[in-house]
């Protein structure tokens, strides 16, 4: 059989939008817009891109490319460079990371249900404890799914993930043509540096997480790195293409959104309504009314509920399915008849059931809810990009060790400086991310990553009591 003929390789280009897919969402410029005051995020965006965002991607094809047969990802390239039981750790911070990002998941299917059916705001009068109770009861009915190992939800998944960023680009398209189309009453943008100069202030730094979070991810497509025509040339082309189309779409998503929203007055809900209040306001532009916000709700709750089950699965597989038995127990590799991993689903049920009642005992608005929300997984998901940045830096020490196709920087020194710059800049925006001025929220930011990583700690000892009986 013909080995990697060029009808099946993937041109840099198609690369690149694959990797867009994966990276970027509407709901980052949301968020961009909502905690740097509004016009002002595009530059915010420009520099987390030059100094982060193009260094990462590039590392991440180096390490595509030098373990091009590692089927576990991060967890295997720490493997390969370090160790086993630090691979462990790789694998479980991959893992326990997404327990806050499913707690958020019920959520935001709820308020996507209540834009879908009311059409308006409502959902964030709603009382916190009611709302996280029902969140909770949906969560525990995506176990039970989840426990059924079905499988044509990944497929609606795609479907209504696709919908989203089709009608995310839409969004920016439409909305810069609609003062031309339809003599729309936008908000005038004073073009002058002092509207998107940023303060670089605490608040500044202290925001930094989400900006590193919604940019983050793209080690997913590190699998595909050696299957370009020519991955020294073609994976950095389609790397650097990727950076310039978010960069774009950050920049013209603001923009569309500062036409809509006074920058100097955000709506306090913005992160809550702020997607669902841009849809709705571009459909009386159109003349098509609530069209454009039901169906984006719609989307979204499809979506939101099924990556909800995928997350509780797909991670769980990715630990286990490569796990050492030495570090984990026995017991957490007990399979139903359906394939999935029975304790396993209990733990992320009782990990993930706490996360979503105990902030509804200290937290009294939707809004502060949803804020929170986003807050805690900037805080969280990001410490896996770490391991992104340690298995770098360790293949450059390995030298020749590790052969790849393709280098982000063939000089060993030049290579740690950029991984270690990078680690350090995530570690710093974690850190910086956990501050809050509300005390019940900044103990939640303390203690959600200490308790989660700890637990990986517990494990290897609970294994070896375990494992010998």
């Amino acid at each position: 059989m013909k080995q990697g003929g060029s009808d099946k390789k993937i041109l840099w280009y198609s690369l690149a939008f694959m990797a867009f897919s994966t990276v970027w969402a509407f709901g980052n410029v949301i968020n961009g817009f909502s905690e740097y005051g509004g016009l002002k995020a595009i530059i915010s965006w420009v520099i987390i891109f030059a100094i982060y965002f193009v260094p990462y991607a590039l590392m991440v094809g180096e390490l595509g490319s030098a373990f091009k047969d590692a089927g576990g990802g991060v967890s295997s390239w720490v493997h390969e460079t370090i160790g086993p039981k630090v691979a462990y750790f790789a694998g479980w911070t991959y893992w326990v990371v997404h327990m806050p990002y499913i707690s958020q998941k019920p959520n935001a299917s709820f308020i996507a249900a209540s834009w879908a059916i009311f059409r308006d705001n409502r959902i964030s009068s709603v009382n916190t404890k009611v709302l996280q109770i029902a969140c909770l009861v949906l969560f525990l009915f995506a176990i039970w799914v989840a426990s059924r190992g079905i499988n044509v939800l990944k497929k609606l998944s795609t479907l209504a993930g696709s919908t989203m960023f089709i009608m995310s680009l839409l969004f920016i398209v439409m909305m810069m043509a609609a003062p031309a189309i339809t003599n729309a009453n936008v908000l005038d943008i004073d073009w002058s540096m002092k509207t998107f100069m940023p303060s670089f202030d605490m608040k500044f730094l202290l925001n930094l997480s989400i900006l590193v979070f919604a940019v983050g991810g793209c080690e997913k497509i590190s699998p595909y790195v050696n299957k370009t025509k020519d991955p020294a040339r073609d994976f950095p082309k389609g790397m650097i293409a990727l950076a310039i189309m978010v960069a774009v779409c950050a920049m013209l998503g603001t923009i569309a959104m500062g036409m809509m929203f006074d920058s100097n007055n955000i709506p306090e809900d913005l992160m809550t309504n702020g997607a669902y209040y841009a849809f709705q306001t571009l459909g009386q532009y159109y003349g098509l009314g609530n069209f454009f916000v039901v169906v984006y709700a719609i989307c979204n709750l499809i979506g939101q509920f099924t990556v909800l089950i995928i997350s509780i699965d797909a991670p769980l597989r990715m630990l286990l399915d490569c796990a050492d038995e030495n570090y984990i127990p026995k017991a957490m590799f007990k399979q139903n008849e359906y394939g999935t991993y029975t304790n396993g689903h209990k733990l992320v049920m009782v990990i993930v059931s706490i996360l979503i009642i105990v902030p509804a005992f200290g937290i009294d608005s939707v809004d502060t809810l949803v804020r929170w929300l986003v807050k805690v997984n900037s805080v969280c998901m990001p410490l896996r990009y770490l391991w992104v940045f340690v298995a770098y830096i360790a293949l450059k020490k390995a030298g020749d060790k590790f052969p790849a196709q393709y280098h982000f920087v063939k000089n060993k020194t030049v290579g740690m400086i950029f991984g270690g710059w990078c680690f350090l800049f995530t570690a710093f925006a974690c850190i910086m991310g956990i501050y809050s001025e509300d005390r019940f929220q900044l103990i939640l930011n303390i203690v959600t990553p200490f308790v989660l990583i700890g637990l990986g700690f517990i494990m290897p000892m609970i294994a070896r009591r375990t494992n010998k009986k």
